[in-house]
Protein backbone atom coordinates (compact mmCIF):
# COMPACT_ATOMS: atom_id res chain seq x y z
CA UNK A 1 0.00 0.00 0.00
CA UNK A 2 1.28 3.44 -1.09
CA UNK A 3 2.19 6.04 1.91
CA UNK A 4 -0.57 8.46 0.73
CA UNK A 5 -2.95 5.67 1.63
CA UNK A 6 -1.23 4.51 4.83
CA UNK A 7 -3.56 6.76 7.09
CA UNK A 8 -7.01 4.97 5.90
CA UNK A 9 -5.62 1.63 7.60
CA UNK A 10 -7.87 0.64 10.10
CA UNK A 11 -4.91 -0.09 12.60
CA UNK A 12 -4.38 3.61 12.17
CA UNK A 13 -7.62 4.52 13.34
CA UNK A 14 -8.81 5.84 16.61
CA UNK A 15 -12.59 5.47 16.07
CA UNK A 16 -12.60 1.86 15.57
CA UNK A 17 -10.62 0.95 18.92
CA UNK A 18 -12.82 3.29 20.54
CA UNK A 19 -16.36 1.70 19.05
CA UNK A 20 -15.40 -1.71 19.26
CA UNK A 21 -14.08 -1.47 22.93
CA UNK A 22 -18.01 0.57 23.68
CA UNK A 23 -19.80 -2.46 21.65
CA UNK A 24 -17.54 -4.80 23.74
CA UNK A 25 -18.29 -3.12 27.14
CA UNK A 26 -21.86 -3.14 26.27
CA UNK A 27 -22.28 -6.74 25.34
CA UNK A 28 -20.72 -7.20 29.12
CA UNK A 29 -23.99 -4.87 30.42
CA UNK A 30 -26.35 -6.90 28.68
CA UNK A 31 -26.91 -10.28 30.73
CA UNK A 32 -26.85 -8.13 33.61
CA UNK A 33 -29.53 -5.46 32.08
CA UNK A 34 -31.20 -8.80 31.02
CA UNK A 35 -31.93 -10.14 34.47
CA UNK A 36 -33.56 -6.11 35.50
CA UNK A 37 -35.11 -6.07 31.89
CA UNK A 38 -33.90 -3.03 30.34
CA UNK A 39 -31.75 -2.19 27.78
CA UNK A 40 -28.81 -0.16 27.72
CA UNK A 41 -29.95 2.89 26.48
CA UNK A 42 -32.98 2.67 29.12
CA UNK A 43 -29.96 1.56 31.79
CA UNK A 44 -28.43 5.24 30.67
CA UNK A 45 -32.05 7.36 31.39
CA UNK A 46 -32.25 5.18 34.35
CA UNK A 47 -29.32 6.37 35.77
CA UNK A 48 -30.15 9.93 34.93
CA UNK A 49 -33.32 9.73 36.92
CA UNK A 50 -32.17 7.89 39.94
CA UNK A 51 -29.49 10.27 40.27
CA UNK A 52 -31.94 13.47 40.61
CA UNK A 53 -35.37 12.41 40.02
CA UNK A 54 -38.26 14.75 37.92
CA UNK A 55 -36.03 16.30 35.17
CA UNK A 56 -37.21 17.79 32.44
CA UNK A 57 -36.56 15.99 28.57
CA UNK A 58 -34.22 18.40 27.91
CA UNK A 59 -31.55 17.64 31.10
CA UNK A 60 -31.87 14.11 30.13
CA UNK A 61 -31.03 14.58 26.13
CA UNK A 62 -27.65 17.07 27.73
CA UNK A 63 -26.32 14.48 29.98
CA UNK A 64 -26.70 11.56 27.85
CA UNK A 65 -25.97 13.85 24.78
CA UNK A 66 -28.53 12.77 22.35
CA UNK A 67 -31.46 14.54 20.90
CA UNK A 68 -34.41 14.68 21.96
CA UNK A 69 -36.42 12.20 19.12
CA UNK A 70 -33.70 9.90 19.83
CA UNK A 71 -35.04 10.42 23.89
CA UNK A 72 -38.89 10.22 22.76
CA UNK A 73 -39.34 6.40 21.91
CA UNK A 74 -37.13 5.18 24.79
CA UNK A 75 -38.97 7.37 27.61
CA UNK A 76 -42.21 5.80 25.80
CA UNK A 77 -41.02 2.57 26.07
CA UNK A 78 -40.24 2.85 29.89
CA UNK A 79 -43.55 5.15 30.48
CA UNK A 80 -45.13 1.79 29.22
CA UNK A 81 -43.72 -0.98 31.19
CA UNK A 82 -44.47 1.56 34.11
CA UNK A 83 -41.06 2.53 35.36
CA UNK A 84 -41.64 6.29 34.45
CA UNK A 85 -43.79 8.97 33.96
CA UNK A 86 -43.83 12.13 31.30
CA UNK A 87 -45.63 14.59 32.35
CA UNK A 88 -46.21 18.26 30.67
CA UNK A 89 -45.11 21.28 33.09
CA UNK A 90 -47.64 23.06 34.71
CA UNK A 91 -45.41 26.66 34.42
CA UNK A 92 -44.41 26.17 30.91
CA UNK A 93 -46.27 23.80 28.44
CA UNK A 94 -43.35 23.29 26.23
CA UNK A 95 -41.52 21.48 28.77
CA UNK A 96 -41.84 17.27 29.68
CA UNK A 97 -40.81 16.92 33.24
CA UNK A 98 -40.05 13.27 33.69
CA UNK A 99 -40.10 11.08 37.20
CA UNK A 100 -39.66 8.42 38.28
CA UNK A 101 -42.03 5.94 39.28
CA UNK A 102 -42.74 3.84 42.62
CA UNK A 103 -41.25 0.72 40.38
CA UNK A 104 -38.67 2.67 38.46
CA UNK A 105 -37.32 3.84 42.22
CA UNK A 106 -37.00 0.15 43.46
CA UNK A 107 -35.15 -1.10 40.03
CA UNK A 108 -32.53 1.23 41.32
CA UNK A 109 -32.34 -1.20 44.37
CA UNK A 110 -31.72 -4.08 41.90
CA UNK A 111 -28.80 -2.36 39.77
CA UNK A 112 -26.61 -1.61 42.42
CA UNK A 113 -24.75 -4.20 41.86
CA UNK A 114 -24.64 -3.41 38.19
CA UNK A 115 -21.26 -0.88 38.09
CA UNK A 116 -19.18 -3.42 40.10
CA UNK A 117 -20.22 -6.46 38.17
CA UNK A 118 -18.91 -4.52 35.10
CA UNK A 119 -15.84 -3.47 37.20
CA UNK A 120 -14.72 -7.16 37.94
CA UNK A 121 -14.97 -7.97 34.04
CA UNK A 122 -12.81 -5.36 32.37
CA UNK A 123 -9.10 -5.91 31.75
CA UNK A 124 -7.94 -3.29 33.50
CA UNK A 125 -6.51 -2.00 36.79
CA UNK A 126 -8.44 0.64 38.67
CA UNK A 127 -5.74 3.06 37.97
CA UNK A 128 -6.13 2.32 34.07
CA UNK A 129 -9.57 2.34 34.02
CA UNK A 130 -9.53 5.95 36.00
CA UNK A 131 -7.38 7.19 33.17
CA UNK A 132 -9.23 5.88 30.53
CA UNK A 133 -11.75 7.46 32.26
CA UNK A 134 -9.85 10.57 32.20
CA UNK A 135 -9.14 10.46 28.76
CA UNK A 136 -12.33 9.98 27.34
CA UNK A 137 -13.87 12.55 29.28
CA UNK A 138 -11.35 14.93 28.17
CA UNK A 139 -12.09 14.17 24.64
CA UNK A 140 -15.77 14.07 24.87
CA UNK A 141 -15.13 17.24 26.86
CA UNK A 142 -13.54 19.21 23.73
CA UNK A 143 -15.43 17.82 21.25
CA UNK A 144 -19.00 18.96 22.74
CA UNK A 145 -17.58 22.55 22.70
CA UNK A 146 -19.49 24.44 19.58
Amino acid sequence: MSEKYEALKLDHQLCFPLYTASRLVIQRYQPMLKELDITYPQYLVLMVLWEKDEVNLSTIAEKLQLQSNTLTPLLKRLQQRELLERKRSETDERNIVITLTEKGKALKDQACDVPALLAEQLPLEEEEAKELYRLLYKMIGKMSEK
